[in-house]
């Protein structure tokens, strides 16, 4: 290949990313200003119309970058559990000892119920609907396995901080801590000024309470 048309190659390759990463880029402001509505009507409720109704976007907009709600509900979803997943590894590495990991840990899950309560109601709703829809069903499991090694992280280094162990399975200590987020969270909707309060103070108690003394 010549200089010249390698040139033209590498030209043509850095315009078609230039294409991609506007695409995505007009695609993540969309799902951000699609949020609000799909957090408040849930996916039965909400069609491309009525969201193009609460939003500046066209109804033709919306259909160019996603070619239904799905599609625009799991966008968010992920975009925005992808970003959740990596939120608690500042704590992971910046704690110094279990105490304190265990109140930071706690509080970042009562800052996440009060600020983005919206996708939180938006991923539980997708999971229930994951059940009845196989379209759904990849990109729930695959979101539920980043989040349960999400929380492994933080539960594993806290029993390595405590020099124990980790008294329940994988799988059982994020069964756990989801149930605790998703009862809290639907107090929280209900009106229940208490939930967050007993959120953080049960999140604090269950991480010691899910170590145990290395076995002799």
């Amino acid at each position: 290949m010549s200089h010249a048309t390698q040139e033209a190659a590498s030209a043509t390759g850095r315009f078609e990313r230039a294409g991609i990463d506007k695409f995505e880029a007009r695609r993540a402001e969309l799902a951000d200003a699609a949020l609000a509505t799909l957090g408040e009507l849930g996916l039965a409720r909400t069609s491309l119309r009525e969201i193009a109704q609460k939003t500046d976007f066209s109804h033709g907009v919306l259909h160019y970058y996603f070619r239904d709600k799905v599609e625009l509900i799991t966008y968010c979803v992920r975009r925005y559990k992808e970003h959740c997943v990596t939120r608690y590894d500042a704590i992971v590495a910046e704690s110094p000892d279990a105490a304190t990991l265990s109140e930071r840990f706690a509080d970042a899950l009562v800052a996440t119920l009060l600020d983005d309560t919206a996708m939180h109601r938006l991923w539980y709703d997708l999971r229930t609907q994951a059940m009845f829809d196989g379209a759904l069903l990849p990109t729930v499991v695959d979101l539920d396995r980043q989040l349960e090694d999400m929380i492994w992280r933080v539960v594993s280094q806290h029993a390595e901080l405590a020099a124990s162990d980790v008294a329940l399975s994988r799988a059982g200590v994020y069964a756990v801590f989801d149930g605790l987020f998703e009862g809290s969270l639907q107090r929280h909707l209900a009106g229940d000024t208490a939930a967050t309060g007993r959120l953080r103070t049960d999140a604090v108690v269950l991480l010691t309470r899910l170590m145990a003394e290395p076995s002799s």
